[in-house]
Parts: structure tokens; C-alpha cells; sequence
């Protein structure tokens, strides 16, 4: 997986894939350099990992802007409670067995699979319907399209926290549990929900990135170019995603992600 080639063509699918369901598609190269190199520590991994995070979801946060589909107010809250624990995440990466990792990984993305697979549908917006302090949410894309929904805000903070914490730790750079989080839990429309959470990710990723750099985890040059190949790929394949976006349904959004899921989780679990 060394090749230019192959790591710019790696990039460009990890990059496609994770801005069209809204994921950042961490989830998907963990488990390729674990197959591609079982040597490299977990902090290196989540380190590689979280910085093509951080490159395809700026550049796919941009691609949504355009579309309109991004809750500001509410991605902006979510983010800045992402931090303490994106921060305490990457610290905790160094003391992680290569076993322990690759378990908690497999065993993540089985029961975020099993959930989307076994919930029922909810009517986006009724989130907090029946709830004194809900946050109603009115919002128009850029194709005219109107969104009226209702969500606790205390709910998605507490989300945010538990999510900033664990997606440096596995570097799956949170998308895969906020926007089945967003959707289900939330009742974020699913278009808004995958927008919205690639615009956190780009926060939460790029300070996990900082803190990364502080440890000198992209020191060794083979890394660092690691990093910028697949970054560079990444950053097409979040504009390539976010095209997509707009043309695939919004359950078969929700059902492609939970698809992905299992067969990840699956065969991280196997490879163990």
C-alpha cells in the first residue's frame, strides 16, 4: 500500500465514501493499515487515520456549505464539546494494546450496525417534540428545500462529549456515531445530519491533529508521506461525496452506513 498510486486511489475512496454518509471515513482505513501494516503501534494508526479525517472533512465540509446543509448553530455547540475529549483521546492512544484495539474497534461498529439495522424509522423533527426546552431548528438548502426539526440540546452534548472521546482513541473520526446519533437519537433530517456532522468532524479532527503533531507522531518522513498521499485523495473524494449526496436517498444513506459497518467490524474481528 506504499505505491503513490494506490495510496492517492485509497484516499480518493476513504474520502468519497466518508463524506457520503457523513462518517469522515476513519472506519474505513483503520481496519486497511491494519491489514496493511499489523507493525504500526495504534497511536500511529489513529494518528494516520485522523488526519485524512481532518482533510476530508474540511474539504467536504466546504462541498456542504454550498449546498446549504449544514446546522451551524448546532454543529458549532457539538464541536466545542468534542475538544476536552478528542484531546484526552489522543493521549490515552499510547497506552492501548494492539489486541484491546483491534477488539474495541470490531465490537464498535457490530452494535452501531446492529442498531441502525434493528431501530425503527423515526419522523425527523419529533426528537423533542414533548420537551419544554427543545431546540427547534428551521432551515432552507441551497435547492429551496425546507427543514423543521426539534432536538434536546443537552442530549447532543453529551453525545458530543462521548464522541470526542472515543473517536481519537479508535480514529474513526466520530461521523460513524454522530450521525447515526443525529438521526436516531436527535432526529437531525438525514441530509442535515450528515452535512452537520462532517462540519464537526472538521473541528474535532484537526485538534486531535494538533495534538498529535505535539506528540511527534508524524515524525518518521515514511508517515508523513503516508499522511499527505492519502490525504491528497481524500480531499477529491470529499468533493466526489458530497456530489453524491444530493443524488441518494436519505435512507439508503442510513442503510449504506450500517452495510459498511458490519462488514468492518466483522473483519477486524476475523483478522484478530
Amino acid at each position: 500500500m506504499d505505491n503513490v498510486f494506490v495510496l492517492l486511489l485509497a484516499g480518493f475512496f476513504v474520502g468519497t465514501l466518508g463524506t457520503l454518509i457523513g462518517a469522515g471515513g476513519g472506519f474505513i482505513l483503520v481496519p486497511l493499515l491494519l491489514l496493511t501494516h499489523p507493525d504500526l503501534p495504534p497511536d500511529i494508526v489513529t494518528a494516520i487515520s485522523m488526519a485524512i479525517v481532518a482533510a476530508n472533512a474540511i474539504s467536504g465540509s466546504i462541498a456542504y456549505a454550498r449546498s446549504g446543509r449544514i446546522d451551524y448553530h448546532s454543529g458549532i455547540l457539538f464541536a466545542v464539546f468534542t475538544v476536552p475529549g478528542s484531546i484526552a483521546g489522543v493521549y490515552l492512544t499510547a497506552f492501548i494494546p494492539q489486541t484491546v484495539f483491534h477488539v474495541l474497534f470490531g465490537i464498535l461498529l457490530i452494535g452501531l450496525a446492529s442498531f441502525l439495522f434493528l431501530s425503527k424509522n423515526s419522523r425527523p423533527g419529533d426528537g423533542g417534540a414533548y420537551h419544554k426546552r427543545a431546540t427547534q431548528v428551521t432551515l432552507t438548502d441551497a435547492g429551496g428545500t425546507r427543514y423543521l426539526y426539534r432536538y434536546r440540546r443537552y442530549m447532543g452534548i453529551l453525545i458530543s462529549l462521548a464522541v470526542g472521546f472515543i473517536s481519537p482513541v479508535l480514529g474513526i473520526g466520530g461521523g460513524i456515531i454522530h450521525v447515526p446519533a443525529l438521526v436516531k437519537w436527535l432526529h437531525f433530517p438525514v441530509y442535515i445530519a450528515t452535512a452537520t456532522s462532517h462540519f464537526i468532524l472538521a473541528v474535532m479532527a484537526t485538534v486531535s491533529v494538533a495534538t498529535h503533531i505535539a506528540q511527534g507522531s508524524y515524525a518518521d518522513p515514511a508517515v508523513l508521506r503516508m499522511v499527505l498521499l492519502l490525504g491528497a485523495g481524500a480531499v477529491a473524494g470529499a468533493q466526489a461525496g458530497a456530489f453524491l449526496s444530493h443524488r441518494i436517498q436519505g435512507p439508503a444513506i442510513v442503510r449504506a452506513l450500517a452495510i459498511c459497518l458490519a462488514l468492518v467490524g466483522l473483519r477486524i474481528l476475523i483478522i484478530h
